[in-house]
């Protein structure tokens, strides 16, 4: 049996649960989830790097990955990716590269971010593909940024 299309909400919100597997997992909680033209689910994840010892697997990175692997092209055409956190410079390079149509992200991250803040990958010259960047929902935002806030009050 086919799954509905994910709406936005439902891929943030997915992304969230990520993100609150990654802090379980004793990750930086970040998530992912990567929807294809119509909305179906191709990949979904939250950081790894401790697990997998691989300082490139953010959440961003894996689900391009295993989406890249499900649809046996590494050009996403017509995917949207959803995050909870904005991407760092590394992730923007990497979803500009995949070709992705669409990001969404909850918090933004003035100290590594890579799209709003930081290195503003999609504004350099050398960016050859400029996905649509939206910004989630208040309340999305809110939940990602005080998961995080708690994963690192929690460390200090």
């Amino acid at each position: 049996m086919t799954e509905p299309p994910l709406t936005e909400e439902d891929a943030l919100a997915r992304a969230l649960a990520e993100a609150e597997a990654a802090a379980r997992r004793g990750e930086v909680p970040v998530g992912a989830a990567l929807l294809d033209a119509g909305g179906g689910l191709l990949a979904a994840d939250g950081n790894r790097i401790r697990e997998l010892r691989d300082p490139t697997a953010h959440a961003e990175m894996l689900v391009l990955r295993a989406g890249a692997a499900r649809l046996g092209n590494e050009r996403l055409i017509g995917t949207r990716l959803f995050v909870t956190l904005e991407p760092c410079a590394m992730c923007a390079g990497a979803i500009s590269l995949a070709r992705v149509a669409r990001l969404v992200y909850g918090a933004t991250d003035p100290k590594g971010g890579g799209v709003a803040h930081g290195a503003r990958v999609f504004d350099q010259p050398t960016c050859h593909h400029r996905p649509e960047v939206a910004r989630g929902g208040a309340a999305e935002a809110a939940a990602a940024g005080a998961l995080l806030k708690a994963f690192f009050a929690a460390r200090r």
